[in-house]
């Protein structure tokens, strides 16, 4: 591993929005005593979580927060089983961070989506994993708007073979590059995928290996509300693919990646226990979504948005919230629940799962804690891991942006 970063020059700020909300009593205790987060430039930091209980679990663009009157966050008490307890943190100040990738070793990888950096972050410890572009960048990211170095995901093969999967914006595209992790360093970059369309908004960008080895793509409909529904474009879909990039002879249609249309802008894809694959949507004014997604079928995109299923032609999602309780990031999948990051909604979501796949009333959770959520994973220690947004769009807290480690009681 790399040594551990020590000095914030790779990792300048981002002046963010220029509001800062009032230190809630939660948020004060999470904070660093340094208030990194309204500095011009920072540094990573990490610190290691309190020991947490062993956790029952199985393994139009996004918006800016409108402005909101100052509310003091209340001191979290007992919690009933089965719910989130105290986050704890294990990295702060991080710029833009979009994804995690957990590590056999129980740290993990963490995208930077603007500076086109990886880190790896663990309970007390944060480097840099040089890649061969400049400066040691991930090579020909281009960020711009909401596009820039979004998903992770590592092979299944990972212990055997180090590699290393990423879903990055070009000046061209948006495209699905493989790496080999070695010797600390991310080497050999090799296009798996191309021609994903891009833009400001809207590039997708969630990429996740399902529980049959292929690897699953979210991508956006980069601001052409067409592009969904014409099944010969990749944008404004739920693509399917082997680790090298071809069409699995059991897709949908034969030699296409398409495995889902009628999409706006996936960002969470994840499975239960039984393979059922779940995928979360952001809405364009009206509805956001969390979907259960079957092979080959449309969801809708453009033509409708929400609970409505054209007359029998698209699927009915299985929750749907207004953009200001959810605009949905990422999500992560337990044994009882599907997990959703919220960014405009600032919360995490549970959304209750029953054995036959069918979902009960969400409940919201850390709303007014940690602000602008962007991605949720189960951590190695059981916990969920979460990312907050807060350095793009967001309302700075000392601190941010961090990964946080939040134990299920």
């Amino acid at each position: 591993m790399p040594p551990p970063l020590s000095s914030g020059r790779l990792f300048p700020g981002r002046p963010g929005p220029g509001r800062r909300g009032p230190a809630a009593a939660l948020v004060a205790m999470l904070a660093l005593a340094a208030g990194a987060g309204c500095t011009a430039e920072r540094t990573p930091t990490a610190s290691a979580p309190s020991p947490a209980p062993p956790s029952p679990s199985s393994s139009g663009p996004e918006q800016p927060t409108p402005p909101e009157s100052p509310t003091a966050s209340p001191e979290p008490g007992a919690l009933p089983a089965g719910v989130p307890g105290r986050p704890q943190d294990i990295a702060t100040g991080l710029d833009v961070p979009w994804d995690v990738a957990v590590l056999p070793d129980g740290t993990a990888f963490v995208t930077l989506r603007n500076q086109a950096r990886v880190l790896r972050v663990g309970p007390g410890s944060v480097s840099a994993v040089p890649a061969p572009g400049p400066d040691g960048r991930v090579p020909d990211v281009a960020a711009e708007g909401e596009g820039g170095l979004l998903g992770i995901a590592l092979s299944p093969q990972f212990e055997q073979d180090n590699e290393v999967f990423l879903y990055l914006t070009t000046r061209q595209d948006n495209r699905v590059v493989r790496m080999t992790h070695r010797d600390g360093r991310l080497i050999n970059p090799e296009v798996v995928l191309s021609g994903i369309p891009r833009a400001k908004v809207h590039n997708g960008g969630r990429i996740r290996f399902g529980p049959d080895g292929m690897l699953y793509v979210a991508t956006g409909d980069a601001a052409d509300r067409t592009a969904s529904q014409d099944p010969r474009s990749l944008g404004g879909k739920i693509l399917r693919m082997t680790p090298d990039g071809q069409a699995p002879e059991d897709n949908p249609t034969p030699g296409s990646l398409v495995y889902s249309l009628g999409h706006r802008n996936v960002q969470g894809l994840g499975w239960d226990s039984a393979g059922r694959l779940y995928a979360s949507e952001f809405g364009q004014n009206e509805f956001d979504e969390l979907n259960l997604i079957r092979p080959g079928a449309n969801y809708g995109w453009p033509e409708v948005e929400g609970a409505d299923d054209g007359g029998g032609r698209f699927e009915l999602p299985l929750q749907t919230w207004t953009p200001e309780e959810a605009s949905p990031s990422g999500i992560a999948v337990t044994d009882d629940a599907v997990w959703v990051a919220s960014l405009r909604g600032e919360r995490l979501w549970r959304v209750p799962l029953t054995p036959d796949g069918a979902t009960g009333t969400p409940e919201p959770y850390l709303e007014d804690t940690l602000g602008r959520l962007r991605s949720v994973d189960v951590g190695p220690d059981g916990t969920l891991w979460l990312l907050t947004s807060n350095t793009f769009r967001g309302e700075l807290r000392p601190g941010d942006d961090r990964l946080v480690s939040l134990p299920l009681q």
